[in-house]
């Protein structure tokens, strides 16, 4: 356990997402996604459902401003516009963290290409159907001149 951290972001999943890159994208899928099937690299979180996952990985992943969309969600089946219950908590969870974001519907084939080229896939047990995301790594910009810096440098031993 560490102070601060949400205790979903297991050391698998924490390495991942440090060692994501900008631009790089994660998903986070339900229980019936077929993801070893679709991932590169399979983060399985059985036993928890997305929203808290959702939840704890905003807390800690920078999303992508240098891009006009960089939060997505399946659809119910080529519905792009219908939201059943767990979309609209997934759009409201993003809103907590990211409230300038958008989540962006992507349909079927549309979706499953994006995770299938994503850095890594979280597999939840959400037992609801479409309840998939993806998330666009972003960057940390640096602290600006006359702010409170770091009270412990990193690269000083």
């Amino acid at each position: 356990m560490l102070k601060g951290l949400d205790p979903l972001l297991s050391p698998e999943l924490l390495f991942t997402l440090r060692a994501m890159g900008h631009g790089d994208e994660i998903a986070i899928v339900d229980g019936n996604y077929p993801g070893v099937e679709h991932a590169r690299r399979l983060i399985r979180l059985d036993g928890h459902r997305l929203i808290p996952v959702l939840n704890a990985v905003l807390s800690v992943l920078p999303i992508d401003d240098f891009v006009p969309e960089a939060i997505f969600r399946s659809t119910v089946k080529a519905e792009r516009d219908k939201l059943d219950p767990v979309h609209e908590e997934m759009i409201d969870c993003c809103a907590v963290h990211e409230p300038h974001r958008q989540v962006v519907p992507l349909v079927g084939q549309d979706f499953y290409g994006r995770v299938k080229a994503a850095h890594a896939v979280i597999q939840t047990s959400e037992p609801r159907l479409y309840a998939n995301m993806i998330l666009r790594k972003g960057v940390i910009y640096p602290k600006e001149p006359g702010t409170q810096a770091a009270q412990v440098d990193p690269f000083v031993y």
